[in-house]
């Protein structure tokens, strides 16, 4: 099953970009699926992406637009990116064009480009907040 998450940091703001973006990516994603909170992005303890954790399972694919939309904590953000991985669910994040690639059996390139550029963006993210 594919899910997508959405966030942003808090009631004034707009979800629409992001919705049209995951949409964009993948036009059969159902809106049932699309979880999304207007909290901070320092923890999460928010409603919507716990709720969504519990609903997925092993072979389930979550797509987010932007990383920091994930979280705003590096240390955080790197430990539920394990979480995810540990749990056999496949995480797209949109501008992390390396997490949309099929490595065709080849997942240690795949994880070693990845946790470059997620160090990276993370340690951007939590900059920012």
């Amino acid at each position: 099953m594919t899910y997508a998450y959405a966030r942003v940091s808090d009631a004034y703001q707009n979800l629409d970009r992001q919705f049209e973006a995951l949409k964009a990516y993948r036009s059969d994603l159902k809106d049932e699926n699309i979880f999304s909170d207007k909290q901070s992005g320092k923890n999460f303890e928010r409603e919507a992406y716990q709720k969504l954790k519990s609903v997925l399972r092993k072979g389930d694919e979550l797509i987010i637009k932007e990383l920091d939309m994930l979280g705003r904590n590096k240390e955080a953000v790197k430990e539920e990116l394990k979480w995810f991985k540990d749990n056999g669910i496949t995480v797209r994040i949109l501008d992390v064009p390396s997490t949309l690639i099929d490595f065709q059996g080849q997942d240690w390139i795949a994880e070693m480009v990845n946790n470059i550029i997620i160090e990276v963006l993370a340690a951007m993210a939590e900059q920012e907040r």
